[in-house]
């Protein structure tokens, strides 16, 4: 029998041995890192032909919607990879989930300031990417914060 005070935010699970916020950022990881292969794959990517390294010319969608290249892509892989390494400590995953938010939220403000058209775009981004940024900035600074609320960081 659990006890019941082994599932509150910030305490292990005794299911896998992980902190919330540790499960919370390897997920998080992850998903950057199927973005990040998943931009690279022509078919989910549409427009893959018009793949570039970077800039505002790539005119590549991922699933159609958002605008990719070879940079934005490696970003996200770096990203996971990121997560990954950083969920191996409570103290970690919570730096990555809300200092990686707070970037996001970074991108969204320079992607709403930023000519689409312009060199300085040179991720790229479209305005389905700036938005994504927005809910992905304020959803991991959520994530970062409710499962270590109370918690004994380490």
């Amino acid at each position: 029998m659990t006890n019941a005070m082994a599932h509150s935010r910030g305490r292990r699970n005794p299911a896998d041995g992980r902190a919330p916020v540790r499960r919370a950022a390897a997920t998080v990881g992850v998903i950057f890192l199927v973005i990040g292969v998943l931009g690279f794959i022509p078919g989910i990517t549409t427009h893959y032909s018009d793949l570039y390294w970077a800039g505002h010319n790539s005119e590549a969608k991922l699933l159609g919607l958002f605008q990719v290249s070879v940079l934005h892509n490696i970003v996200h892989l770096l990203f996971g990879v990121a997560g990954l390494v950083l969920a191996r400590t409570i103290s970690g995953a919570r730096t990555f989930l809300v200092g990686g938010g707070a970037i996001y939220l970074v991108l969204w403000l320079y992607g709403l300031v930023v000519d689409q058209h312009s060199t300085a775009n040179f991720v790229p981004f479209n305005g389905a990417d700036n938005w994504l940024h927005l809910l992905l900035g304020v959803g991991m600074i959520a994530l970062g914060l409710l499962t270590t609320r109370g918690a004994n960081r380490r």
